[in-house]
């Protein structure tokens, strides 16, 4: 009976300890630790966006790219040193562009409260933010990550999903981050306020097979309307393209449209209408009013902000978000 008492005390110090360790994202979170933080970040948001709308997909790109390495720990920020390599060094991420804007934030929030909001906040409070600035859905942003310690080029090489990819593919790296096909079809929505350089694509336009083609799931007059007025040659590496022709500033459905059209401009786009399900889901949401869209991507960006999330005395709140603290 005493060696059950026993125990039964030592798991409940277990339990307690670890709920010390972890504790859960919420709403709120620093409403009392820093009550002006989210408002502020909004402000600065609000006013700057507009002004240069590109931002908009430029950050939430960075959210997605963090989140996909480690979980949503603000890792992407760290710089690399004559002595290793950091996520930003990993080939994906080379185009990632914001770090300027997310520091101006980071800044703002540290003059009104010193080390209590961590990057990896801000950056999820910034995409939402970004995309509502221009006219694109909100969703919950529940706060309480703390910064990571370590930042690899070579894990982003391995996690991040390329553009390259099939649908096969695709679903094992969404599937590895607690993401279903649902997800992956919503958050592939993203691509609707964005652009790409010639060289993610243009094999699809040059050398699909190896041997000099185009790659067959691309429409033809699109494939060859890219290589007369954009991508004039294989080697292009600094045209940009839009990922949504004609509406890439506006988050709407546009995206999804341009994919049952055989025009998406990645091969990862092009996959979504490979699989059964997820052309479905393209189709549902392109006959469905913009709001059913809006309200799916929210609750999937929700749940993407919290894949592998460090909370509790997990990490540390970084004071500058390109360096670990000292």
């Amino acid at each position: 009976m005493r060696n059950v008492s026993v125990r039964c005390i030592l798991i409940c110090v277990v339990l307690s300890s670890l709920s010390c360790v972890r504790s859960d994202l919420e709403l709120g979170f620093y409403d009392k630790s820093c009550p002006t933080a989210e408002k502020m970040i909004f402000g600065y948001v609000k006013r700057h966006v507009p002004n240069a709308p590109s931002l908009a997909a430029a950050l939430l790109r960075m959210h997605f790219h963090d989140c996909f390495v480690r979980g949503c720990d603000g890792s992407v920020l760290i710089n690399s040193t004559r002595k290793h390599q950091a996520e930003k060094s990993a080939l994906p991420n080379q185009s990632l562009r914001g770090f300027d804007f997310l520091d101006r934030v980071k800044s703002l929030v540290e003059a009104e409260c010193p080390g209590v909001v961590s990057c990896a906040d801000i950056i999820a409070l910034v995409a939402r933010d970004s995309v509502v600035a221009i006219g694109g859905p909100y969703w919950n942003v529940p706060t309480g990550r703390r910064d990571g310690l370590i930042s690899r080029s070579s894990e982003a090489s391995k996690e991040l999903p390329a553009p390259t990819f099939d649908f096969t593919a695709l679903r094992s790296s969404f599937s590895s981050k607690g993401l279903n096909l649902k997800d992956l079809v919503v958050l592939s929505g993203a691509h609707t306020i964005g652009v790409s350089h010639c060289r993610s694509f243009s094999n699809r336009l040059y050398n699909f097979t190896g041997k000099g083609d185009e790659d067959p799931s691309l429409d033809s007059f699109y494939a060859a309307d890219l290589r007369k007025n954009k991508c004039k040659t294989p080697k292009d590496t600094t045209t940009i393209v839009e990922m949504d022709p004609g509406s890439f500033r506006t988050f709407d459905l546009g995206y999804y449209k341009h994919l049952l059209q055989r025009r998406g401009l990645f091969r990862s786009d092009a996959a979504l209408a490979t699989d059964a399900a997820t052309k479905s889901a393209i189709i549902q949401l392109v006959n469905s009013p913009m709001e059913v869209f809006f309200k799916e991507f929210g609750l999937s960006m929700e749940k993407m902000g919290r894949i592998e999330v460090k909370t509790g005395s997990a990490g540390e709140i970084r004071k500058n978000c390109a360096v670990i603290n000292v």
